[in-house]
């Protein structure tokens, strides 16, 4: 659905971002991320067709956006991060305006009328724009990057500014049009991120830095193992037993939150497991485990990893 090769921009002499290459398949919900000054947003800009490359290729829906703008274009349904809304415009007298400027050429009132359907609007259809939430405003630009039914939808952090409520509704609706729509989300929000996108691209000083799922991020980036475990046990005594244990390569004292015991943080060897052996050494001294779980780093904990490593080569999507 769109492929990405070899794209480059440079703004003078600063590169902003560097031969970076990615493919996005029909139907997938991609996450992407990048700090302040990554170059997601010059990338988003490329994309939409709002800023020419200076190098490499963007093919959407099989048209080259160079070759075919308007096709390409016309492939796509763009969320910026401030809706274009017309605010003395009423929902109805704005989607109509952008239904004639998208020169869209499906039945408009059946049109129209589908799109506010599954974006929930159609209580509001009639009333000024300027007078609705931010909820609604979110919905109403989702709204107008809807009409004419493009293949791809681009959204610019489309939950900024909303209540905890609206941005669980806005979640459910970008999983709702992933099921028809290639979506590529941007957002600072990691676990709505995490939450709602089949696949993540990080993007850092222009190059990209990780492509791949949130569950091969985590096994990844998982830094080693470890386990939390909390020991009905004298706190000495069962850290100078744990610490002996083959496998442990750090051990931390989390403190007592259970009268009588000891939470411990284990870190574990590369390729151990050592909670059979924690089991039994444990036991044998008529020390209780009351709990143990595993620690896996968060998306947040990856992320900030991911854009503090070195820059390796041009295309760093390759590591991941």
């Amino acid at each position: 659905m769109i492929e990405v090769k070899n794209l480059t921009k440079n703004y003078g002499s600063h590169v902003a971002v560097d031969d970076i290459s990615f493919s996005i398949a029909e139907g997938e919900i991609i996450g992407f991320l990048g700090p302040n000054g990554a170059g997601k947003s010059t990338t988003m800009n490329m994309l939409t067709g709002y800023l020419s490359a200076t190098a490499g290729d963007i093919v959407i829906d099989g048209h080259d956006i160079l070759n075919e703008p308007n096709e390409a274009k016309a492939s796509i349904g763009y969320l910026p991060e401030l809706p274009p809304l017309y605010m003395d415009m009423t929902v109805r007298e704005y989607l109509n305006f952008m239904y004639d400027l998208k020169k869209c050429k499906l039945p408009r009132a059946a049109h129209i009328a589908e799109i506010c359907r599954i974006v929930k609007i159609e209580g509001v259809f009639e009333r000024l724009i300027k007078n609705l939430s931010k909820g609604y405003r979110q919905r109403i630009g989702i709204a107008q990057a809807l009409i004419g039914n493009p293949p791809v939808l681009i959204l610019d952090e489309p939950t900024v500014g909303l209540d905890p409520m609206q941005i669980i509704e806005i979640r459910t609706l970008i999983k709702t049009l992933g099921k028809h729509h290639t979506v590529i989300l941007s957002s600072h929000i990691l676990p709505e991120v995490e939450a709602v996108c089949d696949r993540l691209i990080i993007i850092n000083r222009g190059h990209i830095v990780a492509n791949a799922t949130p569950k091969q991020l985590s096994e990844q980036y998982a830094g080693g193992h470890h386990l939390t475990v909390r020991v009905a046990g004298a706190e000495d005594a069962v850290v100078e037993l744990v610490k002996k244990i083959p496998g442990v390569k750090k051990l931390s004292v989390l403190g007592t939150k259970e009268p009588g015991s000891i939470d411990l943080l284990i870190e574990q060897e590369d390729d151990a497991d050592i909670r059979a052996e924690l089991f039994s050494r444990l036991a044998a001294r008529h020390w209780p485990i009351l709990s143990l779980k595993s620690s896996e780093r968060t998306l947040e904990e990856i992320f900030t990893s991911l854009i503090n490593q070195p820059i390796v080569n041009g295309n760093g999507g390759d590591r991941a």
